[in-house]
């Protein structure tokens, strides 16, 4: 099976949203998003916005996944911050390494730069795939307003 990683285009719009409100359904994410906000996101992707990227992975025929970065600095480590919001495989492709294949995607096209994600710590097989690319614990608590 030949993999594609590439931008989201317009064509994507209905697929996305239904990923994203798998994704958003889940005990991954704190927010339950609305179809507002999964708009705004994909839309920003397509047109462009400095501070947020979104790629499909897919065989050529069909989207297996998606990702979403947003672009930051970090004044604690001095460097670039690429924050990797949305990593989503559907659940029959799962297993298959495209998780793998993203984060490599991703480490190639964002250079000097320092990674963070959010994972939940029951979601063994993210944490997993995130620890095999070289990501480590942060003792931090994130709060929002």
């Amino acid at each position: 099976m030949d993999i594609i990683i590439r931008p989201i285009e317009e064509k994507d719009k209905n697929t996305l949203l239904e990923m994203m409100r798998v994704f958003y359904a889940s005990e991954a994410v704190f927010s339950n998003g609305s179809e507002e906000i999964f708009l705004n996101d994909i839309n920003n992707c397509i047109n462009e916005n400095p501070y947020l990227d979104g790629y499909v992975i897919e065989n050529g025929e069909d989207i297996l996944g998606y990702s979403m970065v947003a672009k930051s600095y970090s004044t604690e480590f001095g460097k670039s911050c690429i924050w990797i919001e949305d990593l989503y495989i559907k659940p029959e492709h799962r297993g298959k390494g495209l998780g793998n294949k993203l984060m490599e995607f991703i480490s190639s096209a964002y250079t000097d730069c320092i990674f963070r994600l959010e994972v939940e710590r029951e979601n063994t097989a993210a944490v997993n795939l995130y620890k095999k690319h070289g990501f480590t614990v942060l003792p931090y608590t994130e709060m929002k307003k």
